[in-house]
């Protein structure tokens, strides 16, 4: 152990305090070498990341960024965690989900480290209601909370649990999980809603029954797949939570009997810093809800954290093991109760046994072997999460006030309302990733025209008929599919020439970009032997920009004599003859690569 000597170990003692004003200054003089002559508080917004919802991340924070304090683990406001204890005791809640009756999977999972089951229910779209008890069949319902999520089918599905706790003997009090009640949330799924009179009294029967379950799930989900903000999210699930204290209440519970039958479901992004903030912000936001309500003992939310639906791809999916991964770790970080990762093959059908163990392990990894969940709120006391976690909070907190002043969120979502500010979300981002503003790996960086395609059962049909569901890859996904149907029919897929001009050290760079570029849209980059041996009709120049002002317009007449019918250019808009198109970074690709298809007829 090390002693320190009475007066400290001042290592910086002999240096003066640096000042943010003189950062900004050096700040100022790098950013002059570049060609930016900016100073000040301007040389530091060159350095900022812009963020959703209006917010940004600055390049450096320091105690002049700092919030006030946000409390202690499980005291009011919850910002660092529901419960004094936190996950320490045994990590987080593996919650694993299931869709289709499967042949041991759900006992198999849970003998591998799952926790508790979540389970999709209702004819068409998941487990059929009366498959409950097979599906259940071996299951100590004592040790394993179950979560039901069964739709406009939630009073059946409900009866069918309680009654196999009756059967199996279960106490009332060894009962855990959720029955799934969520009206509003499978309204925005569907655009149909359904009564909430027997929710109400499921509610008065856990609440005066059964301790350990809760009937009610306050999912956001509909509201982050169809594009939305964490802000966003976070103000549409404390909407749906109000509406359902409102009924609740009227029904005759208390306002701490209704908070406990209430669990939150949220979206876990690979934006790590983000999601932690927004759990965080979450926590916060509630415990205020529950402190106007006259309980501010009751705001410990219960949260769920799923891995995100929307970063999923389809192309290349054994990249998204590497999002979930990121987004359980943000989860675990940020505090949740409960975490579910979707399987790497989740959009590509019914996940194999593979999928579902990798699902799996990705929390039992980070809780095991990290020791993720040995501290309570790690992120705490960062000025840029406490800084995050304030303005999401506020920014939560006005989304719901919108919706408020609109009539509630039913009335929201049925105007319109919720789905036009979500639509507006989403059509900024859509069109960052049309630029490659946002990257996708795989998809619209990287990707692998040539990939075998991975093959999966089929899953039951999604709801449908409300808000929409939106994929970051989707745009790409549409391409590649052209593509696909274009090799079928044809035998080969679209070609594009690479025509490298100069040295591998003045092409290699844009020729590596070009054909990134094509292949995001299942266009295939051809860069051996010479246009005419390629059997492409199009081409792309590829070199530094000194050699362009040399060769590129006597290239570009050389290559249309030799039958091309459209010359690209990899890097700035110039003025140069003979070249139709320039491709670069921060054009718009999807645009390019769709009119590329149409101009090569692939259909």
């Amino acid at each position: 152990m090390t002693v320190l000597p009475d007066d400290g170990l001042a290592l910086a003692a002999e240096f003066p305090d640096a000042t943010h004003e003189q950062w900004q200054h050096l700040v100022a003089g790098v950013l002059r070498k570049s060609g930016k002559e900016v100073s000040g508080d301007t040389a530091e917004d060159a350095l900022s990341t812009a963020l959703e919802d209006g917010l940004g991340t600055l390049p450096l924070y320091t105690a002049r960024d700092s919030v006030p304090a946000p409390g202690l683990p499980g005291f009011a406001p919850f910002v660092r965690g529901g419960r004094a204890e936190g996950n320490t005791v045994g990590g987080w809640d593996v919650r694993q989900r299931h869709t289709a009756v499967g042949d041991g999977t759900v006992l198999t999972d849970l003998e591998n480290g799952v926790t508790s089951l979540w389970l999709v229910l209702g004819e068409g779209s998941g487990i059929p209601v009366a498959s409950l008890g097979r599906v259940l069949d071996g299951v100590y319902l004592d040790l394993a909370p179950v979560v039901l999520d069964a739709g406009a089918e939630v009073e059946l599905a409900a009866q069918e649990l309680l009654g196999l706790y009756q059967e199996k003997g279960v106490a009332a009090d060894a009962a855990r999980g959720n029955l799934g009640a969520d009206p509003l949330g499978y309204e925005a799924r569907t655009g149909r809603s359904y009564d909430f009179g027997p929710v109400s009294g499921l509610a008065r029967r856990c609440a005066d029954t059964y301790p350990g379950l809760r009937a009610l799930t306050v999912d956001s989900l509909p509201y982050h797949e169809a594009g939305g903000s964490a802000g966003q999210e976070l103000g549409a699930s404390l909407a749906t939570g109000v509406a359902y204290l409102r009924e609740l209440t009227d029904a005759g519970l208390s306002v701490e009997q209704a908070c406990a039958q209430l669990e939150f479901r949220y979206a876990a992004t690979a934006d790590q810093f983000l999601t932690i903030a927004k759990l965080r912000a979450a926590r916060r936001l509630w415990a205020r809800v529950t402190e106007v309500c006259g309980a501010p003992r009751a705001g410990a939310q219960m949260q769920h954290a799923v891995t995100s639906p929307v970063m999923m791809t389809r192309r290349d999916p054994w990249v998204n093991m590497l999002r979930t991964t990121v987004a359980t770790l943000a989860a675990g970080v940020g505090g949740a109760d409960a975490v579910t990762v979707l399987p790497f093959d989740q959009e590509l059908g019914l996940p194999d046994a593979f999928a579902r163990r990798i699902a799996r392990n990705t929390s039992t990894i980070l809780i095991e072997e990290s020791h993720l969940s040995r501290v309570i709120d790690p992120a705490g006391g960062s000025w840029y999460v406490e800084r995050l976690t304030d303005e999401l909070a506020h920014v939560g907190w006005d989304f719901f006030r919108d919706i408020e002043r609109a009539g509630g969120q039913a009335t929201a979502l049925r105007s319109g309302m919720v789905g036009e500010r979500l639509a507006e979300t989403w059509a900024v981002r859509k069109a960052k990733l049309a630029k490659r503003r946002e990257s996708v790996t795989g998809v619209s960086e990287f990707p692998h025209v040539a990939e075998k395609p991975v093959v999966r059962e089929p899953a039951p049909e999604l709801p449908s008929g409300g808000l929409p569901r939106v994929r970051r890859d989707e745009a790409y996904e549409a391409l590649r599919a052209r593509s696909d149907a274009h090799l079928a029919a044809t035998g080969a897929r679209p070609r594009v020439h690479l025509a490298a001009l100069g040295p591998a050290s003045a092409h290699t760079a844009r020729l590596t970009f070009a054909a990134n570029l094509f292949q995001a849209g299942g266009i295939e980059p051809v860069t051996e032997g010479t246009f005419e041996d390629s059997g492409a009709t199009e081409v792309c120049l590829c070199s530094s920009d000194a050699l362009y002002a040399e060769q590129a317009e006597a290239t570009a007449r050389e290559l249309r004599a030799a039958g091309a019918t459209q010359v690209f250019l990899a890097g700035r808009p110039g003025q140069y003859e003979g070249v139709d198109t320039y491709v670069f970074t921060g054009c718009d690709a999807v645009a390019v690569l769709s009119t590329t298809l149409d101009r090569m007829g692939v259909s």
